[in-house]
């Protein structure tokens, strides 16, 4: 009803002062702790971050996006932004909606969605109330592990399916992996645009203690360092300094890594396989 008025306005860029070091938004993470830390994140790593899921696992103008996460959930960046910066359709979806199955199923229908990113919790709700699924539909799901039930499951309800890994002090996604049909455990993959991940040896303890790569095979501390890592903790020098630590592997003036507490291994094809907490 508005496209005339649309129409009418002007079609140059905002002009803005904003840079890529400017700070996005600050967003609380309890993490496993229980303790709320203020996540301090900047443009360039959520521009980064856009830019990536752009290409993959890929979304177009032609594209519905069925928005179904809180905005205090740092994913929600993907589904209100991603579509913006390309054309695409975004459906929004009431918090009545979104945590009720059989209304999610029937909007998810009547929209055309041809793209959801959701928990494992949501995509379990979907499947008690008896959603058949759509074949067009693109699933991204993370926040928590992805079973192989689960992934098998959704296999035989949608176009593709993508298993996301990343901690909110890494902006969001910081792995993505196109999930087939097997009996083995589901990857998280391999790292987004302009990030990499290590896996160290746990022996080294001390920030003293040389950080030492483990082989393949074997599980390790997850570091992640790129252009995404959060510029730290909201008032939290010691935490800052605790997690966020300088990049022996990086020839870039002050490198970081950003130690996430996670384990993971490395398989023989490449993939990284999420383990666990190292504090449970």
């Amino acid at each position: 009803s508005d496209w005339d008025f649309i129409a009418q306005q002007n079609q140059e860029n905002l002009e803005t002062q904003v840079n890529a070091d400017n700070l996005a938004y600050t967003i609380y993470t309890s993490g496993s702790t229980g303790k709320p830390k203020g996540v301090q994140i900047l443009h360039g790593a959520v521009v980064n971050f856009l830019q990536s899921m752009h290409q993959e696992p890929g979304l177009t103008e032609q594209d519905t996006l069925l928005a179904v996460t809180t905005i205090s959930f740092d994913i929600a960046v993907l589904e209100l932004f991603l579509p913006l910066t390309i054309g695409a359709r975004i459906i929004l979806a009431s918090r009545a909606t979104a945590s009720d199955g059989a209304q999610l199923s029937r909007l998810m229908a009547e929209s055309g969605a041809t793209f959801m990113q959701a928990t494992p919790a949501t995509w379990q709700l979907l499947l008690a109330i008896g959603w058949k699924g759509n074949r067009t539909l693109k699933i991204l799901c993370g926040g928590e592990a992805m079973t192989r039930n689960l992934a098998n499951q959704l296999l035989d309800r949608c176009a593709s399916l993508w298993n996301m890994y990343g901690p909110t002090e890494t902006t969001i996604w910081s792995a993505v992996h196109q999930v087939d049909s097997s009996n083995d455990s589901v990857p998280i993959g391999h790292p987004i645009a302009n990030t990499k991940i290590y896996l160290i040896d746990q022996e080294c303890k001390r920030q003293s203690d040389p950080l030492q790569l483990v082989p393949v095979g074997q599980p390790g501390d997850v570091y992640i360092s790129g252009d995404r890592l959060a510029r730290g903790y909201l008032n939290r020098p010691e935490m800052n300094q605790e997690r966020f630590i300088p990049d022996p592997f990086s020839n870039k003036p002050n490198a970081r890594l950003y130690k996430t507490g996670d384990l993971a291994r490395y398989l023989p094809n490449g993939n990284i396989q999420f383990i666990g907490r190292v504090d449970h």
